[in-house]
């Protein structure tokens, strides 16, 4: 039996099953993909700095490290249910079922679905569908796409494409209604947008952007913004114009958008349609709790941290004994936070496990959690310092199973 069985091969599944073996615990890691590294896989982007984030690389070298302390590492494996028995945990799995004292969800995230008239032709797909065909099994998705939805995943992954030889025309919204909401509304977007203007490319964007604080200089700005949009690495990023649908016949041929209104109502008169023969399609991302929910965890709905959450406290302790969670299933944030609560979680099981001799590395891996939430280059929500604290009130409140 094992100590400890980790269900995600991310950045969080990784550091989490590295620190339980650093201090002895059997771990083994499972995870659905044909190989570990989770989002690592993809991402590749220049930092601040003017250093590259590397994720095959980041992976790569967790892989490494926790093959060379012992970590069970098992690629291509649902799990489809965990049960809370007298021993400990009960795993049904693809290859049978896992049993274990301590069970940690690093389950990542989920793309959030934009429905748009057209888009189960072939050649449209998710942003992060397109990441992966680039950045993980090399194939070009096309030849001159269209990405619709903007927001820090969109464009950074569209930097991805444009680095891959892979021609961008331009970043559009989508067109507003029920279940595009603030996605497809101007005003929402550019304030999200304001706390990502420190990775332009532009220094005159980056300037221009801190002096855009308050709501009205963002509503006249939007006024004034020009109808090609603000460029970024030459691609027209047009918080004025929407994608009305997608066209064509048997592939992607086109999309056909317009002029908004600062709300994001459509200008009658402004439609055309644009060539394109492939588009992608960027909702976001929201923490993937399903399993969570089926182990009994308590959930709570924060959209400060992108959803539906399991209720858990900085030592990544769930309401339920011996059930942990780390990474993107905690809230939508960086592979460097994930890595960060990855090690808090391994160092907390560690610690319940009676296998910490030393308090100091768990509090201090905490704080490093909350540090590196404070430098992170790419922030997914401009209110997740809101979110956490609330959080953690919440967990004060229920607290942990016995």
């Amino acid at each position: 039996m094992w100590d400890v069985v980790i269900v995600g091969a991310g950045p969080a599944g990784l550091s989490a099953g590295i620190a339980c073996a650093q201090h002895g615990l059997k771990a083994k890691i499972v995870d659905e993909f044909i190989r570990p590294g989770g989002r690592l896989l993809g991402q590749l982007h220049e930092e601040p700095n003017g250093t590259w984030w590397n994720g095959l690389e980041e992976g790569k070298q967790l892989q490494e490290q926790a093959i060379r302390l012992g970590v069970d590492l098992e690629c291509g494996v649902s799990v489809h249910d965990a049960t809370n028995t007298d021993q400990g945990w009960r795993m049904e799995t693809s290859h049978g079922p896992i049993e274990s004292p301590a069970l940690l969800l690093a389950t990542g995230a989920a793309e959030t679905a934009i429905p748009i008239h057209g888009w189960t032709l072939p050649g449209v797909m998710s942003i992060g569908a397109a990441q992966v065909m680039t950045n993980v099994q090399r194939v070009k998705v096309g030849s001159r796409g269209v990405v619709v939805g903007i927001n820090i995943l969109s464009i950074a992954i569209m930097r991805e494409l444009q680095l891959a030889g892979i021609p961008i025309d331009r970043m559009v919204l989508p067109a507003r209604n029920l279940l595009t909401m603030d996605a497809g509304n101007p005003e929402k977007v550019m304030k999200s947008m304001m706390h990502a203007a420190h990775l332009a490319p532009s220094f005159l964007i980056r300037m221009g952007s801190k002096m855009m604080k308050s709501e009205a200089l963002q509503k006249l700005a939007l006024r004034f913004l020009p109808d090609q949009g603000i460029h970024l690495w030459d691609i027209p990023i047009q918080l004025n114009t929407a994608a009305l649908s997608i066209i064509g016949e048997n592939q992607v041929e086109g999309v056909k958008i317009a002029k908004v209104t600062a709300k994001g109502e459509p200008i009658a008169g402004t439609e055309t349609i644009i060539p394109a023969d492939f588009v992608c399609i960027a909702g976001g991302l929201q923490p993937l709790v399903e399993l969570a929910a089926v182990a009994g965890c308590t959930l709570t709905y924060l959209p400060e941290l992108g959803g539906h959450v399991p209720l858990h406290n900085e030592r990544m302790q769930t309401t339920v004994k011996g059930l942990y969670v780390a990474g993107n299933i905690t809230g939508i944030e960086s592979a460097k936070i994930a890595m960060a609560q990855g090690t808090v979680a391994g160092l907390s099981i560690a610690d319940d496990f009676g296998m910490l001799p030393d308090q100091d590395l768990l509090h201090t891996s905490i704080n490093k959690v909350e540090s590196v939430r404070q430098t992170a280059a790419i922030q997914f929500h401009p209110d997740i310092q809101q979110g956490r604290s609330i959080m953690s009130g919440l967990f004060e409140q229920h607290g942990i199973g016995v």
